[in-house]
């Protein structure tokens, strides 16, 4: 659409087109108009009147049509601007109606378009005989016009196109419209110019806004036709301007289209798509006036820059002095396999020697990486952690060595630095390691043999001193056999070796662990601390009826277990126990299901939830163990306990439990 030269502050500017009797009706009430819009008449007829309203439009600009039947249909088809069309009010069709009626009693009412089934019931209702036609196009006016003189009608009721081929038959004619018809078009084409204008402005500041955003951005109507469009989007599309606008989104890039957000007006954000070589991070938000959606708009980000942000505010965020919130000391578990764990970890974090975490996901990885880091002579410095499968290779790629100025497109001027840098004189933990490309993993090798990175884009190499603390769920010798990790960087990373136990392995350490994860459970909820003892009771008996649970999800499954009590808090005692018998197929998906034994319920030493009968024998060797242990350290409880690997919590439940036994 060409843009218009009128200024805002000039009253709307109006083409009125109509001829004949229209025409005459026009130029009376258009002198009512002064002041508040310029209203000019056209009269020609169809192409010529298209002709002439384009030369007006480009020397003096045009905000609004206003046309009546046929000339209104027309120029809706073929012009841009907004058409009005003169509208016939029941008032006015009554009053031409009872003109022609006067005049004789064979009378027609001919209408662009259908004939009106209102005129129809009224005459019916009022026996009278008003013979009503309707047309389409000029040669179906001229016939309908034949037929009713051939018919013997002597009076017209119709537009002026009309009036004029059945006055040329001798038939008289009575005008369609009225003055008040043709004040209430123009008052509406008012309205609609100001709108327009209104809508003109708001698209030049949205321009004036958009301008100036690093983002790329474009804004499109409701039907998905691009209105706005900044420079980086330009740029991003390849199109100039002029290309653009008008033009359907969604057919200029598929990738880019904002058809479902137009559709279900649904927000969209974080949304990581490929185009034209690049990595862009879209965001999709609907525009709503009003109530209304009106139209979309897309927004193309770096996700570099986004990611270099976000570090930037983590790291303002953080207190300087210490980049860990876990220490070796807060790992819950005095089991042979945890102490053991942790005994090793402090031991390796004497050293600066790589360090290979390996363990079944849940079972703290990353706590024991910040312990080790926290116990080490570098605790002062950064601990930075990635997670390798967390992105894709060329934006992991930069994420650890950085980039150059211009090394790629959309590459930020001053360049990046990369989390080795970040790290530097620090640890960085790299988190799921089996999952890292093959062409990454050669990199890497090279990092921890030279010490040193090379930056995307960059011909210099930059010395640094990092410990590297790699952790991973996956089977790395199967991996190797596999062709998906390398041989030489597995050696590389597994100097010193962290096994860290699955939590089916540390059973003991299950009730102490409970007991803390509910605890923090609690803390956020802001339980009452009354209900504590209650629901402790309540998980303590739950993990009694999973005895031979695998735990597959490890202490991540256990946190969630206890999260789940926690949210029961507010039942009754009397209740807890149903709620929890009713929540364990849920809370523990896994369990083993009962035996025949356990269903038919009839069998003696059976427990509630499936338990088999081997629990109670079990419980009395515990019994048994416990008191031989404590006779023979003197009821000394502390010493007892080392004995037995147990927390002074597990052994007193256990004799609690004896005692009421």
């Amino acid at each position: 659409m060409c843009a218009s030269p009128v200024v805002a502050e000039s009253p709307p500017r109006i083409l009125a087109v109509g001829f004949l009797r229209l025409k005459q009706l026009l130029h009376d009430v258009a002198p009512e108009y002064a002041g508040r819009a310029r209203v000019d008449v056209v009269d020609r007829g169809f192409e010529e009147a298209l002709a002439d309203i384009e030369a007006r439009r480009s020397a003096e600009g045009v905000d609004v049509l206003v046309s009546a039947g046929l000339h209104g249909a027309f120029l809706r088809r073929r012009s841009e601007l907004p058409v009005v069309t003169v509208k016939v009010g029941g008032f006015d069709l009554m009053l031409a109606l009872a003109r022609a009626r006067a005049l004789s009693r064979r009378i027609a009412l001919v209408s662009f378009g259908a004939p009106s089934s209102e005129v129809e019931q009224f005459s019916r209702g009022f026996a009278l005989d008003i013979v009503q036609r309707s047309y389409r196009s000029e040669a179906d006016a001229a016939a309908c016009v034949r037929e009713l003189c051939d018919a013997g009608v002597e009076v017209v009721v119709a537009p002026g196109m009309v009036l004029g081929l059945a006055e040329q038959l001798g038939m008289r004619g009575i005008l369609l419209y009225s003055h008040d018809a043709v004040r209430a078009a123009i008052d509406d084409a008012v309205e609609v110019a100001r709108a327009a204008r209104l809508a003109a402005a708001k698209r030049e500041r949205l321009n004036t806004i958009v301008e100036q955003l690093r983002d790329g951005v474009v804004a499109v109507d409701e039907s998905e036709r691009i209105e706005a469009v900044n420079p980086p989007m330009l740029r991003l599309l390849g199109r100039t301007r002029q290309q653009l606008l008008g033009r359907v989104l969604g057919d200029v890039a598929p990738e880019f289209t904002l058809a479902r957000t137009l559709r279900d007006g649904i927000e969209q954000a974080e949304d990581i798509v490929r185009f034209g070589g690049q990595t862009l991070v879209l965001s999709r938000t609907p525009i709503v006036e009003r109530g209304v959606r009106t139209g979309a708009v897309l927004t193309c980000q770096d996700p570099a820059a986004i990611q270099r942000v976000d570090r930037n505010l983590r790291a303002r965020s953080r207190p300087s002095s210490n980049l860990t919130r876990w220490r070796l000391s807060d790992l819950v578990g005095s089991s042979p396999a945890m102490r053991r764990a942790r005994e090793q970890a402090q031991r390796h974090a004497r050293s600066d020697a790589t360090v290979l975490i390996v363990g079944e996901s849940g079972t703290g990885k990353e706590l024991f990486a910040q312990g080790v880091h926290a116990a080490s002579r570098r605790r002062a410095q950064p601990f930075v952690a990635i997670n390798c499968a967390a992105f894709p290779e060329s934006l992991l790629e930069s994420e650890l060595f950085g980039y150059e100025e211009g090394a790629f497109t959309g590459a930020r001027k001053a360049g990046k630095t990369g989390l080795f840098e970040a790290a530097h004189t620090g640890t960085l933990f790299l988190d799921e390691i089996g999952d890292m490309p093959l062409a990454l993993q050669t990199r890497l090798l090279r990092v921890l043999q030279e010490r040193e990175i090379l930056r995307v884009g960059a011909t210099e190499p930059t010395p640094v001193d990092v410990r590297v603390i790699a952790a991973t769920h996956r089977d790395l010798p199967q991996r190797i056999e596999a062709g998906l990790f390398r041989r030489d960087l597995y050696y590389r990373l597994n100097i010193l070796r962290l096994q860290l136990p699955g939590l089916r392995e540390r059973r003991e350490d299950l009730p102490a662990l409970a007991e803390h994860l509910l605890d923090k459970a609690l803390a956020r909820l802001g339980t009452p601390a009354g209900q504590r003892s209650m629901l402790l009771r309540g998980l303590l008996e739950v993990l009694e009826q999973a005895t031979d649970y695998a735990w597959p999800g490890n202490v991540r499954e256990l946190e969630n277990l206890a999260e789940r009590v926690a949210g029961i808090a507010e039942d009754e005692a009397s209740q807890l126990r149903q709620a929890l018998r009713e929540l364990l197929p849920e809370l523990l998906p896994e369990l083993p299901p009962a035996g025949p034994r356990a269903q038919a319920g009839a069998q003696p030493g059976a427990r509630a939830g499936g338990v088999p009968a081997l629990a109670p024998r079990r419980a009395q060797l515990e019994r048994e163990l416990i008191e031989r242990t404590l006779e023979q350290c003197a009821g000394n409880q502390s010493a007892a306990c080392a004995e037995l690997g147990i927390s002074r919590s597990t052994l007193w439940r256990k004799l609690r439990a004896a005692r009421a036994g």
